[in-house]
């Protein structure tokens, strides 16, 4: 218990002594962190579409539900999610839209769509630098999958639900970059360089330093210690040297006695 409570006091010391490397690789990775988030990189905003897989009413009688059909389109809805990231939707989108200057490969970057288990929901959301243009590309993509599922499987069970708002009175806020994450991560990230590279320095650092340093590694007594005089305090000693010489020959100090 005791070795285990000298290593957790060395490690200490060399936390202690290497204090100020570490505060200083911290604080500045988090200040390059934050003005990176907030003045360098682009802010990117979200938009999205909910589309329903429903029936239609030529499947089912009014007032009855058929739930061997809600099933089906409960599994449909995992072929539909990669439907909609083919080149037969996003193709369509690209040469529809020409406004948008995208290609599909461009598009299927910006587009992720989800589903939340057993339910017949499926939602589209497209990112993007402008949240304007990302609903505007939404929505269009949204459009385009609803017209072309009837020719791809001669259903007409897609419906959209709810557009995104491509003019709304408040603008929601970015997504990303996230300020707070980004200086969080650099801080965590920059403490463990600073301890990993204040460990290393010294480990490599082989010099004895003190008295216990030697009574430590080398096991032996100190008999006597040989300060460093620096090259002001050596001209003060040598001048105090030759003062008390040349007093202690003078006359003054020569008593005679009978």
């Amino acid at each position: 218990m005791s070795a285990q409570e000298l290593d957790l006091r060395d490690y200490f010391q060399i936390v202690r002594k290497r204090v100020w490397l570490i505060v200083s690789i911290v604080v500045v990775a988090s200040i390059l962190a934050g003005i990176y988030s907030l003045y360098i990189k682009n802010p990117v905003y979200e938009a999205s579409t909910k589309i329903i897989v429903n029936q239609t009413p030529t499947q089912s009688t009014v007032g009855q539900l058929d739930l061997n059909q809600i099933n089906t389109n409960i599994q449909l809805i995992n072929t539909y999610k990669e439907i909609i990231k083919t080149p037969a939707i996003l193709d369509v989108v690209a040469k529809n839209y020409p406004q948008f200057d995208i290609t599909a490969e461009e598009l299927l970057k910006k587009v992720n769509v989800s589903s939340v288990n057993n339910t017949q929901v499926m939602t589209l959301v497209v990112q993007d630098n402008s949240y304007q243009r990302a609903a505007e590309i939404v929505n269009a993509i949204s459009l385009v999958f609803k017209q072309e599922i009837p020719s791809l499987f001669n259903v007409q069970n897609v419906s959209i639900l709810n557009e995104a708002k491509t003019n709304p009175t408040v603008e929601p806020g970015p997504v990303e970059p996230n300020v707070i994450m980004n200086i969080a991560i650099a801080f965590i990230v920059a403490l463990m360089i600073g301890l990993g590279i204040a460990f290393l320095l010294e480990y490599l650092d082989d010099t004895l330093k003190t008295e216990d340093d030697i009574e430590k590694y080398l096991g032996l007594p100190t008999i006597a210690m040989i300060t460093r005089v620096g090259q002001e305090e050596g001209k003060g000693t040598e001048t105090q040297a030759q003062l008390l010489s040349r007093k202690a020959g003078e006359l003054e100090h020569v008593t005679a006695t009978k």
